[in-house]
């Protein structure tokens, strides 16, 4: 509120996205400066700065965010992710660390349509013969797969299925049917019995779709290799990482959570007093019992979507409860991370939360369970 970015030839446009509503307005900024240090900076940016407050991604990533850098930033460099040591690394196309990452990378050819980049991948469905079709590449979706039934008639979703909240898009929630496939390739990279999101046509319908599109691959799978996106030579660079062995999961709770806020809490330490003893000598003495001594911001996690007949509605929690505690451990010691991580955690895995309603406290335990 104290500090103003100036932006320069500013136009009003509508953005339109997945999820079932309709488009958004927003400003579009041209012949902006925007640096990550004075060695990567594109002095010539457009910026679309978006004006609905609902377009909030910090309360279901669990993080502050304020925005999002795409293709358009990195389309000139070679950018790195090494999802397991959590960094971003940017080299010049034709650098000599870029030629060594090729040779110890699988490459993979991508096309970039639209600004975006694809690659194709290889589907066998449950009782199907295979097909092959082009995918988005996208690391912001939390997913392995994204399949759209009406863009190739060889896309039948398993009989075993079920409806789910899929998150949300700048149109609004996205909604459709989780399944689990036999087996997606891409290169020479196999996976078996992955997680698939269905959307249902309504999720998007205002999603341009380039020729040949049939869905989007997404982090579930990408957390697997050290990636490397090398735009100018169309290629997508993959190594194994150490998670690339481990098993598919999915949110076996029904309950979709988000970062709501922080609040101030109230912690507890103990105090250590100066004791004097015989013979003038002194030293620090920790006293048994603890005492509130400091207030710190500490975050709240509120309950935003309880799927219909899931192990949470079985439960009897319900949307807008604001989780206080799960398994007697404050909810403030929990990332959104961690807590998603623990719905995802094993099938009869029993949960004990507490949460507010309405300013009645209610406990209850949900008990996991796969119906995949």
């Amino acid at each position: 509120e104290t500090d103003t970015v100036p932006f320069f030839n500013v136009n009003k446009v509508k953005l339109r996205g997945l999820g079932g509503d309709e488009s958004i307005e927003a400003l579009s900024s041209s012949e902006n400066r925007i640096e990550i240090s004075k060695n990567f900076a594109d002095a010539k940016h457009t910026i679309l700065i978006v004006l609905d407050e609902e377009i909030n991604f910090s309360s279901s990533v669990g993080i502050p965010v304020n925005g999002i850098l795409g293709y358009h930033f990195f389309r000139n460099s070679c950018v790195k992710i090494d999802y397991v040591k959590k960094h971003l690394h940017i080299y010049n196309t034709n650098s000599k660390a870029v030629k060594k990452l090729k040779n110890k990378y699988r490459a993979v050819p991508i096309s970039i349509e639209g600004n975006k980049p694809y690659l194709n991948g290889n589907f066998k469905l449950n009782g199907s013969n295979d097909f092959e079709g082009k995918l988005l590449i996208d690391i912001g979706n939390s997913d392995a797969l994204w399949l759209f039934e009406k863009q190739s008639e060889l896309i039948k979703i398993p009989a075993s299925n079920f409806e789910d909240f899929l998150g949300r898009g700048f149109s609004g929630d996205i909604h459709g049917k989780r399944a689990k496939i036999n087996q997606f390739e891409m290169a020479t990279f196999q996976f078996n019995k992955p997680y698939v999101a269905f959307p249902d046509y309504n999720s998007i319908k205002n999603v341009k779709m380039v020729s040949k599109r049939v869905g989007s691959v997404g982090g579930e799978i990408l957390k697997r290799f050290n990636v490397v996106f090398d735009y100018q030579n169309n290629l997508l660079l993959l190594k194994k990482n150490e998670k690339f062995s481990n098993s598919f999961t999915y949110n076996m709770s029904g309950l979709e959570i988000n970062h709501a806020g922080k609040q101030w809490v109230p912690e507890t330490m103990p105090i250590t007093t100066f004791v004097t003893t015989v013979g003038d000598e002194s030293h620090y003495q920790k006293k048994d019992n603890p005492i509130k001594f400091n207030f710190v911001l500490k975050p709240i996690f509120k309950i935003v979507n309880v799927r219909e007949d899931s192990p949470g509605a079985t439960a009897g929690l319900k949307k807008d409860d604001v989780i206080v505690s799960i398994n007697r451990k404050p909810a403030s010691t929990y990332t959104l991370q961690s807590i998603n991580e623990l719905l995802k955690s094993e099938d009869g895995k029993k949960i004990l939360f507490e949460v507010n309603r309405n300013g009645k406290y209610v406990k209850t335990t949900l008990q996991l369970k796969s119906i995949l």
